[in-house]
């Protein structure tokens, strides 16, 4: 296994930051490396630190005083940063593979709790659960919003809130793999503690040059949005936020009404076709980037995404014109956009569907639950384990016909290896039985039951809509508080895929092996 040797406290800057990799086996039984921990979760808080201060540069740009808050939130992370670094001086040099999801879940919890503090220190959002449910909820990529009147805030608030979106799109962790060389070469054991999806394809055998590659493709995704916005009449701070919300399948907006407030549909096509993008696996485009685009167009689990969108698609489009007297084009346009927003787990909106045929309702719920591909930005069950369990099913059908064959399951034209197809099946029954459980959460807190069923997909799967009360039309804030705080730890659940947060409440997780 590989761990990560760090230098010690010696109050030299390149000691500092240092922090490799090494194979050990001595601590294979021990329990936490809580001085590793602390040291690394300090530098992730100076890192947010450096955030804020772009935020404050917003600020300043628009010559608002509220930069002084970004100013105040920096300081703070640098303070318990260093108390942090302090804390960890003299820890060993290794890292567990527990320390490894240690370190992600308190991430995003610490960038969370420092991160809503602009919003709360502003009184730009008064009280502490929805503070930290928006920030949550930016962080996680959900979209899912507390705010009744968006263009209230002022632009350095409104740029951090979609800017959290951005950072948290492929991940905190990732995020500062790429952003400082403190974690070295090979540091597999954050990477598969914050990645916890299906399959994540290798396109380089080092995990720092790999987030490099992946995140050039997330900006150049980004920047592109952001071109297009401008061409489509949105001014370039209003398009760089819905740039950020949009790479990040995120859904935060400047505007109250969502995408809708500008009634273009240039921006509706533009924003949907990137969001789709954005929710394929982002190391095919590393592929066309090398001259392999063929991988893209065979690969199994983007031809079923871009399937399930399209049939999604079609059947609203023709229930709008057919129930709701929709012209055909536009029929398919607001079709095309809230099932790409639902099925990408953004939360981005042009039209209320809560106006539509009770049919459209099931499909969109569909769309939250399935979410997009592995390897993407999006949330939800993600293709690729639909695609198995789906071939696991056929199989079944054949095993009754034809008991003595040997019926493996292929992905990619590759044998599937039992353990795997039992891992996933065994995370899609557990995933609903997550559902059900919030489900019952919220009906008890007083939800009726198609609102507490679909807050409890959107919170899970990422996907910042949801219906009923909690639609298009209308923001959050109409959950109790204490379903915003069980609405922000779903996110957070959803966003690390189950495994990650849950099995640090299994007390094995804290006695040694």
């Amino acid at each position: 296994m590989l761990y990560f040797a760090d230098a010690f406290f010696t109050g030299r800057m390149e000691d500092f930051w240092s922090t490799t990799v090494q194979v050990s086996g001595e601590r294979e039984n021990s329990l936490l490396n809580r001085k590793m921990i602390f040291r690394i979760l300090g530098i992730l808080l100076f890192i947010e630190a450096m955030l804020f201060l772009v935020c404050m540069g917003v600020a300043l740009f628009h010559g608002e005083d509220d930069y002084i808050y970004f100013v105040g939130s920096a300081l703070l992370n640098v303070g318990v940063g260093g108390v942090l670094i302090a804390l960890g001086r003299g820890a060993k040099n290794v890292v567990t593979r527990r320390d490894g999801y240690c370190i992600v879940a308190f991430t995003w919890l610490l960038f969370t709790a420092f991160g809503m503090v602009p919003f709360y220190a502003s009184g730009s959002i008064p009280l502490l659960a929805d503070a930290f449910f928006e920030t949550m909820s930016g962080f996680t990529t959900t979209g899912a919003t507390v705010l009744d009147d968006i263009e209230s805030l002022s632009h350095g608030m409104l740029f951090w809130r979609s800017f959290t979106h951005w950072i948290g799109g492929l991940g905190i962790v990732f995020f500062t793999i790429v952003v400082l060389p403190i974690f070295g070469v090979g540091n597999q054991v954050l990477f598969k503690a914050e990645s916890t999806g299906v399959t994540h394809d290798k396109i380089h055998p080092k995990v720092s040059v790999m987030a490099k590659w992946l995140w050039a493709v997330y900006s150049i995704l980004t920047a592109v949005v952001t071109v297009l916005l401008v061409i489509g009449g949105m001014s370039w701070f209003d398009a760089v936020c819905h740039a950020f919300g949009t790479t990040a399948t995120g859904g935060f907006s400047t505007k109250q009404a969502s995408v809708a407030y500008w009634n273009s549909p240039f921006i509706e096509y533009v924003i949907a076709v990137f969001m789709i993008l954005s929710a394929v696996n982002f190391s095919l485009y590393f592929m066309c980037m090398k001259g392999r685009c063929g991988q893209l167009f065979r690969d199994d689990e983007t031809k079923w995404f871009i399937g399930s969108i399209l049939i999604a698609t079609a059947a609203i489009s023709v229930s709008l014109v057919v129930r709701n007297g929709y012209g055909v084009e536009e029929a398919f346009r607001k079709a095309l956009f809230q099932v790409a927003t639902l099925h990408t787990s953004s939360g981005f909106a042009t039209d209320d569907y809560m106006l539509w045929a009770p049919f459209t309702w099931v499909v969109l719920v569909y769309c939250m639950l399935a979410g997009g591909c592995t390897g993407s930005t999006s949330g939800g069950i993600k293709i690729m384990r639909l695609l198995i369990v789906a071939r696991n099913v056929k199989n079944e059908f054949r095993r009754m016909m034809h008991p003595r064959a040997v019926l493996p399951i292929k992905v990619n034209r590759m044998a599937v290896s039992p353990s795997t197809v039992s891992t996933v099946s065994t995370f899609v029954l557990f995933y609903l039985g997550c559902v059900f459980a919030g489900w019952l959460v919220y009906m008890f807190m007083g939800l009726g039951m198609v609102e507490a069923l679909s807050v409890t997909i959107s919170s899970l799967g990422n996907a910042g809509l949801a219906l009923g009360a909690f639609g298009p039309a209308y923001s959050w804030n109409a959950l109790p508080e204490a379903g915003k705080w069980f609405s922000s730890f779903l996110m957070l659940l959803g966003r690390l895929e189950l495994f990650g947060i849950l099995l640090m409440f299994s007390p094995g997780f804290w006695e040694k092996r």
